[in-house]
């Protein structure tokens, strides 16, 4: 049985598509994520960074500066040094030409030789401070701009912890009115929420109870019971104004009769003399 090689470009697209179904995975799983991340929290994160790179960078201008005063202290020693053999091979020579003066040949070549050796370290010592001059530039360039940038990062920390705290207080006045928000939708839901009906539905069920009431106490009202408690209501009132009259009638003859019979009693007239 001949087996046929697996077409290399299907193996290709076959790769590539689980590269982008990987790809398109975490860029959900970042949004989930990014849609529930506290942003309170997100910002202490960012400001935690922002610390950290500050203090890293700090530390790197640390080493720099230390670089500088490091070149410093070795340019110093050599210039120092190369002070002291200059010294040292002036004296030498003068010791030589004392030596020459006085006829010794040779204590004049021993100190002219040990001039030669003092010379001989002097050029190293000053190629060195030459070097060490150019190496102490470059250390002063880099010290002034670690400077510089550890000055800008800290204006720009700054900042940001300014920023910090507007956005802090911006963030608990979104969540005051989004909870005034939630309240005002929850008072103006018509629909009950749970198991507590909303005043849209209470007003709905006692107008409804009322109408009701009304409708019955107007169909009674035409009914023949209702007629006949009319009648007869009627006709109470008109026998209680009736009575009312018999009782004042008779409360006005005992006035009457009562002022009669003072009359009667009183003092007994005198009679007419003639003058």
């Amino acid at each position: 049985m001949v087996r046929h090689p697996r077409p290399e470009g299907d193996e290709r697209e076959m790769w590539r598509s689980l590269r982008r179904l990987w790809k398109y995975l975490g860029a959900l799983f970042g949004a989930k994520v990014e849609e529930k991340a506290d942003p309170k929290i997100q910002l202490e994160q960012a400001i935690e960074e922002a610390k950290e790179r500050h203090q890293a960078l700090s530390q790197q201008a640390v080493t720099v500066l230390g670089n500088q005063r490091e070149l410093e202290l070795k340019l110093s020693r050599t210039l120092e040094e190369v002070e002291r053999l200059q010294g040292s091979a002036r004296a030498a020579l003068a010791k030589a030409d004392d030596a020459r003066g006085r006829g010794d040949e040779a204590e004049a070549t021993g100190y002219e030789d040990a001039a030669q050796a003092f010379a001989m370290k002097l050029v190293a010592e000053e190629r060195a401070a030459h070097d060490q001059r150019a190496l102490h530039e470059q250390a002063l360039t880099a010290a002034d701009g670690a400077r510089k940038a550890v000055e800008t990062n800290a204006m720009n920390l700054q900042k940001q912890l300014a920023e910090r705290s507007k956005l802090l207080s911006q963030l608990d006045s979104a969540k005051m009115q989004e909870r005034m928000n939630e309240a005002l939708a929850q008072m103006d839901e018509l629909s009950p929420k749970g198991d507590v009906p909303s005043i849209a539905d209470v007003r709905e069920k006692i107008e409804a109870r009322y109408a009701r009431a009304l409708g019955e106490a107007d169909l009674r009202s035409d009914s023949v019971g209702a007629k006949m408690l009319e009648v007869e209501k009627a006709q109470l009132d008109a026998e209680a104004v009736v009575r009312l009259e018999a009782l004042r009638a008779s409360m006005r003859s005992e006035a009457m009769g009562s002022g009669s019979s003072e009359i009667e009693v009183g003092e007994p007239e005198r009679p007419e003399t003639g003058g």
